[in-house]
């Protein structure tokens, strides 16, 4: 919760559509967390990386992720060098209500991003969740433009994607759209140094929160959720960012 071809205008459009992709069948089941980090190493399955369609990591590194002790606490270390990727895990939610837990916390963010702008549209830390919105309710041309993208990729992609935001800038309570697409919408729940190396605990009515931002293209129903993602990027300010997020849970 996105930017999507090697061609740089689909590829950034496409955006919130590469939050959702994903390798692994769905895991998780109505009521059950994601998949925990437990052990310190690689992030274990289902989770897995996934970046742009055809990203190439020799021009453009995938943003890296692993399982650390921290704070006395199994955390996710999520770090950019002017990078790409997100952390993805595919879930089928059926329940009628979705909220989503964690804790996070910023040590290094990314100093000049700035959401508004395609130039500075890095994220030091953010968790995303993809709603399966039917194809018909997305406008004519990003349907045509999502096409496009799909076509570079064999993985899945969404059309709806609400991703919380750990910013640099902007105030927090912000909601705005990705610069490159629309299929992405923000909402700025940290910002700012003034707690960076403080870990702060977040719960979302992701269902709310999608009434909100896509209410002029749903406005009566809330899709599916198909997955949940944590990410970060550095690679249009070409900058560094080092994050954490513990204690994952999606659940009725």
């Amino acid at each position: 919760m996105q930017r999507q071809l090697p061609v740089r205008i689909p590829v950034r459009i496409a955006l919130g559509a590469a939050l959702a992709a994903a390798l692994a069948p769905a895991a998780a089941a109505d009521g059950a967390a994601l998949a925990p980090f437990k052990e310190a190493g690689e992030p274990p399955a289902p989770w897995h990386v996934v970046g742009l369609p055809g990203q190439d990591p020799q021009s453009k590194p995938f943003t890296t992720f692993s399982v650390v002790e921290l704070d006395g606490r199994k955390a996710l270390r999520v770090e950019a060098k002017e990078s790409f990727g997100n952390l993805v895990d595919r879930v089928k939610w059926t329940a009628p209500t979705a909220k989503l837990s964690w804790q996070w916390r910023v040590d290094d963010p990314v100093p000049k991003a700035d959401l508004r702008v395609k130039q500075g549209d890095d994220t030091a830390l953010k968790v995303c969740v993809s709603f399966d919105l039917p194809m018909d309710d997305v406008p004519f041309l990003e349907r045509q433009l999502l096409k496009i993208g799909q076509s570079k990729t064999d993985e899945p992609l969404a059309t709806a994607n609400v991703c919380y935001v750990w910013d640099s800038n902007l105030p927090i309570g912000t909601a705005l759209d990705n610069a490159f697409s629309r299929r992405t919408r923000y909402i700025v729940l940290e910002s700012g140094t003034g707690k960076l190396k403080q870990w702060k605990s977040e719960k979302r009515d992701v269902n709310a929160d999608f009434k909100k931002l896509f209410s002029d293209e749903s406005p009566d129903k809330v899709p599916m959720v198909t997955a949940v993602g944590i990410g970060a990027d550095a690679d249009n300010t070409k900058a560094r960012s080092l994050g954490y997020v513990a204690n994952i849970v999606l659940e009725p």
